[in-house]
């Protein structure tokens, strides 16, 4: 099969600070962007960067700016939700994600981009588990009942703990019915659980709007017991962000799954947690530099599953 290329992307929340990395307003990310070789990006949809609370127009007029001087277009717009119901009844935490939700895709049909990025929902043993499915069924629905009028695709990210197995997604997303309704496939999850990315990629390929994509390594984690003069095995290990290439996800597996069961779109780097090297501008450019280099040049293409 002849390879199509991926678009690259890189993620703003990379150069948000949220992890004790170095911090950019969204201009100045976006000029570094594209100095950085990239020509989309994908928006936090939440501060530092793009809040719908500071979206008044003349941000968003900016925004426009930046994207054009930087020659960068603006793929998607991730927002930050949780499906579940919380700890208090009376509060309306549906409605406010809906009403999140739909002015992200506001914001996104003004920039250009074509997808929102949502997540399911933690399992907090508050609601059981048909009850918590049926809830975010119907949650998202609205979201992309609401998110057509703006002509935006809503896409489910494999992140949270609802339908988190590639088959539980494949089965929610049937179940919200929706034609703007996608799949934000990563390989994370996956890859932690022990799934087959080629085979999961390929089966979510179809229904995938986006990737975003990182690397990590399983670092193991002990105790020491002062009683045994010995060390206490941890589980589970803890998870390090590296340069990517460098961890344990098979990105070419995943990758080919990706284009074999008909992707082609958006590939984002991001960089969601401390990362080997340290948080410099200097390093998270050499990350990013290193993640572009390796879609450009089709590395997942060198050995055929």
């Amino acid at each position: 099969m002849q390879y199509t290329a991926l678009k690259p992307c890189l993620f703003s929340v990379s150069y948000a600070g949220f992890w004790g990395q170095a911090s950019l307003p969204l201009t100045e990310f976006i000029a570094r962007a594209g100095k950085l070789g990239y020509s989309s990006v994908m928006i936090a949809g939440k501060r530092p960067h793009l809040s719908p609370l500071d979206a008044a127009p003349e941000l968003l007029a900016e925004v426009q700016a930046a994207l054009r001087q930087a020659k960068v277009a603006c793929d998607v717009i991730a927002g930050y939700t949780n499906l579940g119901s919380g700890s208090a009844a009376e509060v309306p935490l549906a409605e406010m994600q809906i009403a999140y939700v739909e002015s992200l895709a506001r914001i996104a049909r003004v920039l250009g981009a074509s997808v929102v990025r949502i997540f399911t929902a933690y399992e907090t043993g508050d609601r059981d588990p048909p009850t918590l499915w049926r809830r975010a069924v119907g949650i998202i629905r609205e979201m992309c009942d609401r998110a057509r009028d703006h002509r935006i695709t809503i896409a489910i990210q494999n992140h949270h703990d609802l339908a988190l197995d590639t088959d539980s997604l494949l089965d929610l997303l049937a179940e919200i019915e929706r034609p703007n309704c996608k799949l934000a496939f990563d390989a994370w999850s996956p890859a932690l659980r022990g799934e087959n990315l080629y085979a999961a990629a390929k089966k979510a390929a179809p229904h995938t709007a986006t990737t975003t994509n990182a690397d990590y390594i399983c670092v193991p984690r002990y105790r020491y017991r002062p009683e045994l003069v010995n060390y206490e095995r941890l589980m589970p290990d803890e998870v390090r962000a590296v340069p990517f290439g460098s961890g344990f996800i098979d990105y070419s597996a995943f990758f080919r799954g990706l284009i074999d069961g008909g992707y082609a779109g958006i590939a984002t780097y991001e960089i969601c947690s401390p990362i080997r090297g340290g948080g410099s501008l200097e390093n998270l450019d050499a990350c990013a530099t290193t993640y572009l280099d390796w879609v450009n040049a089709e590395k997942w293409n060198t050995n055929r599953h």
